[in-house]
């Protein structure tokens, strides 16, 4: 189920008996945003990182990052989108071909050893890309562009959620509601355990058992281009 963010406040403060004095909307939305990292960084890394497109239905705009295609340029970096969203994964790259075209480019690895030799022996070979490696979020293209194209590389990528502020009230975490538990949860054992609340560890032990869930409900998902679903465990 979905929470309003007035909702997910006051299911906080429940949680450890505390009041809008005791544990303030400032603390918990510091707390709810660190938990919106943890959770991606979960996803991305035991998850369903590398398999399947997530993003936050707040977002203004879609995951697709254009840049233009330089001729004789191989090396082209993404380190935000257009909304200055830090990109976390790319997964999907497509270049246009001397005729405007987009296609698809196959991803290699240069340090496992499966790229071709035009982007290993030095010889600067150009023409029309058809495979790349990542390094980072830089992307690094087998042959050097012989031509150039405005927007002719395009990335189709994870990103960072968007947050939220202490005035929010009506707003919803742009994912799936079966993550929102993970937030009330995760800011709940921030300040149980600050705290050295009795139910700490019973929390604490809530809390992982959702992770445990959303683990294995996101590992089992296939990429699909959907607009809903941030693990650094320091729990101590």
């Amino acid at each position: 189920m979905s929470i309003a963010y007035s909702t997910l406040l006051t299911k906080v403060r429940d949680n450890v008996g505390a009041n809008s004095t005791s544990f303030t909307s400032t603390q918990i939305t510091t707390d709810v945003n660190l938990g919106i990292d943890n959770l991606l960084l979960m996803l991305f890394g035991q998850g369903a990182g590398g398999r399947w497109q997530i993003d936050d239905s707040n977002q203004t705009d879609y995951p697709i990052i254009t840049t233009d295609l330089v001729a004789s340029q191989r090396d082209y970096a993404f380190t935000n989108d257009g909304s200055s969203n830090l990109i976390l994964d790319i997964y999907k790259v497509q270049a246009m071909d001397s005729a405007g075209v987009y296609h698809d480019l196959d991803y290699v690895d240069i340090m496992g050893g499966d790229a071709p030799t035009t982007m290993t022996d030095g010889q600067n070979t150009t023409g029309t890309p058809t495979v790349y490696d990542l390094t980072g979020n830089g992307i690094i293209l087998d042959l050097i562009p012989s031509y150039a194209k405005t927007n002719g590389l395009r990335a189709f990528v994870n990103r960072e959620s968007t947050y939220f502020t202490a005035s929010d009230t009506t707003k919803k975490w742009g994912y799936t509601g079966l993550y929102h538990e993970y937030l009330v949860l995760y800011a709940s054992y921030q300040y149980a355990r600050a705290k050295s609340l009795p139910n700490r560890d019973s929390i604490k032990v809530d809390l992982l058992e959702l992770e445990d869930k959303i683990k294995k409900h996101s590992g089992q998902r296939h990429r699909v281009a959907v607009r809903f679903e941030p693990a650094v465990e320091d729990y101590k």
